[in-house]
């Protein structure tokens, strides 16, 4: 298959979230017949609710500017699942992932024909089966590696790492993952291993425990953000800078919420021997990246309660004296109404809109969840952003927000 072919027939195995078939059988017997290339690496592992995707961005970066050949895996995308793949810091091409699917794909048929398998590897395993392939073929000598959903059952946790990371946990898939902070932390903990050290940013205090509890039954080193000397912390609105344990660090990262994720990097990178300087170089699209002046427009994928509450948090002590607009739409599985009760009352311009994709939440159900007034609507993220266009003034502040796929989809029409 072509990389379209490819993607067709990936998007056709149905959407991750909803379809996920949580266990580890399918994808260890998938990577047996593929040779095993999730042994050819060696990894940094990355669990957590919030955060993930930006620490792993910060150590990659770190590990790449310090000469290594690096492979990064993230999810979700965009734009494209290529995205999800990146070697030496850039995504695959088209064509290797496209050869790369053929290959799973074509094992998966084989394990099918002769039962050794119950069903096609999901979306995420396959793409998950994909990225092995692809960094053992590439010589990668460390991957990062963020857990898709979870950690305990998730596809990524067939390896045993160098190191384990978990960010922040909070509440987010609880129909998946639990309804307390205590389960939610339990299956992010699942991803240590006996003896391989971690890294723990700061927690909840029932999440921590958790984390403690299984370090200590694994018999890890355990590294908390918490006992680390942070000092000298300066945030402006475009990112920060600090000093961990004597050590200077900068983070290009936007948002305060991104110091705690910027600490738990470094202290990955003290733990694996590596210098500091390269966090700065990390980038993240969509988390607080700033895409337009004049109005100034930023995008955020707070899809969450913590996301949330940190993109508030960033307007409170960056906009207070703008006046701010929220472009907003989610899926119909987020928490709306905590979501919306968080950011609506700091905007005094609300446009409730909807990604073109079969789980958005139809704008006038957002409406009816709001109960605070002062919200339009529009069908689309172009029509909404052509309001933006049209009414918005130079010195406003525009933040497109919710789903990652309003964000990516923003990204198309914004960025050249």
């Amino acid at each position: 298959m072509n990389y379209p072919e490819s993607v067709r027939f990936l998007y056709a195995l149905g959407n991750e979230i909803k379809t996920a078939k949580f266990g580890l059988e399918r994808i260890r017997t998938l990577l047996e017949a593929l040779g095993h290339p999730e042994r050819a690496c060696r990894f940094v592992h990355v669990a957590g609710t919030n955060g993930k995707g930006s620490t792993s961005a910060m150590i990659e970066a770190a590990l790449r500017a310090a000469g290594e050949r690096t492979g990064l895996y993230t999810s979700p995308h965009l734009a494209e699942p290529t995205e999800r793949v990146r070697i030496g810091g850039r995504e695959v091409t088209a064509e290797r992932f496209a050869e790369a699917f053929e290959r799973v794909h074509e094992a998966a048929e084989r394990l099918l024909e002769d039962g050794a398998i119950d069903l096609h590897p999901t979306y995420f395993e396959t793409v998950t089966a994909m990225a092995f392939l692809l960094f053992r073929d590439e010589a990668c000598g460390r991957v990062v590696l963020e857990v898709g959903l979870g950690g305990r059952l998730d596809a990524t946790n067939v390896v045993t790492p160098e190191l384990a990371v978990i960010t922040p946990v909070d509440f987010d898939h609880e129909q998946f993952l639990g309804n307390t902070i205590e389960a939610i932390a339990a299956e992010k903990a699942g991803i240590l291993k006996p003896g391989v050290p971690v890294v723990m940013a700061r927690q909840r205090p029932e999440a921590a425990r958790i984390i403690e509890e299984r370090a200590r039954e694994l018999g890890c080193r355990l590294a908390r953000a918490a006992d680390a000397s942070v000092t000298d912390v300066e945030v402006d609105a475009r990112g920060s800078r600090f000093r961990l344990n004597g050590r200077e660090a900068r983070c290009a990262l936007a948002g305060e919420h991104q110091v705690d994720n910027a600490v738990a990097a470094a202290l990955a990178l003290e733990q694996l021997g590596a210098p500091l300087d390269g966090m700065a170089e990390a980038r993240w699209p969509g988390r607080l990246e700033h895409v337009g002046e004049r109005p100034e427009i930023i995008l955020d994928g707070a899809h969450n309660p913590a996301g949330a509450r940190a993109l508030a948090a960033y307007i409170r002590r960056f906009y207070a004296n703008r006046r701010v607009w929220l472009v907003y739409g989610s899926m119909r599985d987020k928490a709306v109404e905590e979501i919306t009760g968080t950011l609506f009352p700091l905007a005094s311009r609300i446009i409730v809109t909807a990604p073109h994709f079969a789980r958005a939440l139809r704008p006038d159900a957002v409406e009816e969840v709001w109960r605070g007034g002062n919200v339009e609507t529009a069908a689309d993220l172009a029509g909404a952003i052509e309001i933006v266009r049209r009414e918005a003034l130079a010195e406003d502040a525009v933040f497109i927000t919710g789903s990652l796929f309003v964000v990516g989809e923003a990204r198309a029409l914004l960025v050249q």
